[in-house]
């Protein structure tokens, strides 16, 4: 953490004008920059070195803004490849991490959760958070996760938004707003993720006035049981390959 309130908004003010193009200000009063460091983060294709920063009350890489009130960490097992991984859940989206170092991670996760501590006592949480489920990366599925079609460089992978499986065009030609990543948005979804939530609309249509239902996000108990089923041993199995 910098010593002095101009040494912080110095720190704050270089780290906003290295965005290209320019992003959301970073400058805001009581803005305190915590920490800052070089991490590996999983995306779709490969992992990427991304240079993270925490402030009290976001935590920023690249142009990508998170609300610290708004993120869940998961503890992760050391793979054959990466080690020192954690997951980070946000409404939004959802990664792996991975730190140089096991007192690095440990740093980083213990500072992100005191700076929401500290938020916990100056603001209400907001209840009920959904968070964005983590996407398998593509290297992990190497048939469709729904129908089970072998990819090939005709039959492309896809992302369903929704549940984070890698499936084919065919299973995921429907689309839907999923309100937590972006409510202003139709979403690539799979078949069985777009079944769920034209139900869900169903169900807000008729009850969501009387209050007699809870979070329309939420799977169904089927769908949640075939999720589960399927995507704790492909999690499991990517992990391992590490």
């Amino acid at each position: 953490m910098l010593s002095t309130e101009t040494q912080n908004r110095k720190r704050i003010k270089e780290v906003e004008n290295a965005f290209r193009p320019p992003g959301e200000p970073l400058s805001k009063p009581n803005r305190i920059l915590v920490g800052e460091g070089t991490l590996m983060k999983q995306g779709r294709k490969k992992w990427e070195q991304k240079a993270f920063f925490l402030f009290n009350d976001i935590l920023v890489y690249g142009s990508v803004i998170m609300n610290n009130q708004d993120i869940r960490l998961e503890d992760m097992e050391d793979g054959e490849e990466f080690k020192n991984l954690w997951l980070i859940c946000t409404p939004r989206k959802s990664f792996y991490i991975s730190a140089p170092t096991c007192e690095e991670k440990k740093a980083w996760m213990m500072h992100i959760e005191l700076c929401q501590s500290s938020l916990l006592q100056e603001q209400v949480p907001e209840q009920n958070l959904t968070f964005a489920k983590c996407w398998i990366p593509d290297h992990a599925a190497q048939k469709c996760m729904r129908c089970f079609v072998t990819f090939t460089p005709i039959i492309r992978r896809h992302h369903c938004r929704k549940c984070g499986f890698v499936v084919c065009n065919k299973c995921s030609k429907d689309r839907a707003r999923i309100n937590h990543i972006d409510p202003k948005k139709l979403l690539r979804v799979c078949k069985i993720c777009s079944k769920t939530c034209k139900e869900n609309e169903i169900s807000r249509a008729r009850f969501d006035s009387d209050g007699l239902w809870g979070d329309a996000e939420d799977l169904s108990s089927e769908d949640e049981f075939s999720l589960t089923c399927l995507i704790r041993p492909t999690v499991k199995a990517y992990c391992n390959s590490f």
